[in-house]
């Protein structure tokens, strides 16, 4: 083998171990940092499912509100108790009174098929509830971006994996004597190197500090 040959398989090499040990620094950087976004995105999850149980809570509560109140109501209007009924009516609270009206409206005792309380009126809103809906909406779409910032993770590691087999390649090409046994190592580390590199250039970079 002439030494020109030699020097140019030799340079392949080195220029291959130099470029792959590199990259494998880069992915594991990305990789780590895909898993701080993972982290820090899980946090945020849990935050917002938190919120989300008590804003769930609180709109339970205030339904069983209603609910003791409009049973107190119909109690005290069925005895025609008009006064106690008023002031059953009188403490509805806010939320409540735009359904209670409106079912009232539709004279359920004369109307058949009339909803049965306020509760099956579509004017009965609860803010609270509202909000725990939103809430959990915002949860899953953020559980969402975790399962994506652990896939680009793995897609990291998966980048250090092939960029370790060319290093594999390029260093045992030294290791060898025969000329095309050398010059197949180093072009066979150099395909899983591009191979790495065309991996490692479709996933998304982290550089936020």
């Amino acid at each position: 083998m002439s030494v020109a040959r030699r020097d140019w398989i030799e340079l392949a090499a080195a220029v291959l171990l130099a470029l792959a040990a590199v990259t494998t620094a880069w992915s594991s950087y990305q990789a780590s940092r895909w898993n701080g976004e993972q982290a820090k995105t899980t946090g945020a999850v849990n935050k917002t499912r938190l919120e989300a149980a008590r804003a769930d809570d609180l709109a339970t509560s205030q339904t069983q509100v209603d609910i003791a109140t409009f049973l107190q109501w119909v109690d005290a209007y069925a005895q025609d108790q008009t006064e106690l009924a008023d002031f059953y009516r009188q403490r509805f609270r806010p939320e409540f009174k735009p359904a209670f009206e409106a079912w009232v409206a539709t004279k359920p005792r004369q109307t058949p098929g009339a909803p049965p309380t306020p509760f099956a009126m579509p004017e009965y809103k609860l803010a609270a509830a509202a909000e725990a809906d939103r809430l959990d909406a915002k949860a899953e779409a953020l559980a969402a971006d975790v399962r994506q910032s652990i896939q680009r993770s793995t897609n990291y590691v998966l980048g250090v994996v092939l960029c370790a087999v060319a290093l594999f390649f390029a260093g045992i090409s030294t290791k060898l004597v025969s000329r095309e046994l050398r010059a197949g190592m180093v072009a066979l580390g150099w395909l899983v190197f591009a191979v790495a590199l065309a991996w490692i250039a479709s996933s998304p970079v982290s550089i936020s500090i």
